[in-house]
């Protein structure tokens, strides 16, 4: 298994949204509901349209099995609205166009690969090379830790992380900080 890095560049998350947008809603959607909630992708891939009509969603987390409570963000709003109008509310809200290949069922969510590949694609797109479905989880908590440093206890208890140097390596802070201080290095 890769190791992947959050997206550390607001402008290449900005042009990744816009460039999965033009191709297609529900990738894009998948993507932002990914960087804005943190979820694993396996909790991500669950939602159901019902789930996300109101301003929260509440779900039981797939790995932990504690309850998890987070915001829509809301600058997806209008196009999650949008996207799931005229949707029943029981089926998965990132749903494969195909049926499965082995079970032959139509109306289930993309797979975990498919994510990869929508990734990974765009990824490279921006010139990324550690990125995959976790990359959207990392994201997220990289950035909120930047946005403030002092939320690092609530990012630890939001990943169910048991000390700081777990999150911070996790979100990939720790190696930029080395990185950071080898660069100073004056001999």
């Amino acid at each position: 298994m890769n190791f992947v890095q959050p997206i550390r560049d607001p402008k290449v998350i900005k042009g990744i949204k816009e460039y999965l947008k033009a191709r297609s809603l529900r990738n894009y959607l998948f993507f932002c509901m990914g960087i804005y909630s943190g979820l694993r992708v396996s909790d991500l891939l669950n939602l159901r349209v019902g789930m996300v009509k109101g301003t929260h969603v509440n779900i039981i987390e797939s790995k932990t099995k504690k309850a998890k409570k987070f915001l829509i963000h809301p600058s997806i709003r209008e196009d999650l609205d949008y996207y799931i109008a005229g949707k029943d509310d029981n089926e998965y809200l990132f749903q494969s166009r195909q049926k499965k290949t082995k079970s032959k069922i139509k109306g289930q969510p993309i797979d975990r690969s498919t994510a990869y590949r929508m990734l990974k694609e765009a990824g490279e797109h921006f010139g990324l090379t550690e990125i995959g479905t976790h990359t959207m989880r990392k994201t997220y908590g990289y950035h909120l830790y930047m946005q403030n440093p002092s939320n690092l206890a609530l990012l630890m208890k939001m990943f169910n992380h048991s000390n700081e140097t777990i999150t911070l390596m996790y979100i990939g802070v720790t190696q930029e900080m080395m990185d950071e201080q080898t660069k100073r290095l004056s001999f």
